[in-house]
């Protein structure tokens, strides 16, 4: 099976049935996406698949096949941090860190879709990301100061 994950192409010889996320972690060693719940409704595994957010613990990898699948490891380019990944930083809106991956991969696809959307949309957007820590305060600022600078 091709996947092409982070614009690099991968052959995987696996179980089309088999879940997106062990392929990410245990094949490819990209370990940004997390478990978490592993019911698809914490968010700690997101990754975009066509630039949608898609949860990699309940995604076959039947359905990433021929999809542009983006991890955590891909939005940073050149050695630059993707606009989100700064805002995290300068807004602090990390704590254990678990989410981050998950929280920034949502807050990109909001982003692309929508360069300027109000507290009520990013609220609604990230609906579907837990943060254990409750640094939800400061994900909101961080989402906030990276509004205009993600490009699609």
């Amino acid at each position: 099976m091709e996947l092409t994950v982070n614009g690099i192409p991968h052959t995987v010889r696996s179980d089309p049935s088999r879940l997106l996320l062990e392929i990410l972690r245990d094949e490819l060693d990209l370990t940004g996406s997390k478990y978490g719940c592993g019911e698809g409704q914490c968010g700690a595994c997101t990754v975009l698949l066509d630039g949608v957010p898609f949860r990699s613990c309940q995604t076959p990898l039947r359905i990433a096949q021929g999809k542009q699948i983006t991890t955590i490891e891909g939005l940073a380019v050149n050695g630059h941090l993707h606009p989100l990944q700064e805002a995290f930083i300068q807004a602090d809106a990390m704590q254990c860190g678990y989410c981050t991956p998950g929280m920034i991969l949502s807050a990109t696809a909001l982003l692309r879709k929508n360069p300027n959307p109000s507290d009520a949309e990013i609220l609604r957007a990230m609906e579907g990301n837990i943060c254990r820590c409750g640094t939800y305060p400061r994900i909101l600022t961080a989402i906030r100061l990276a509004k205009g600078k993600v490009h699609a």
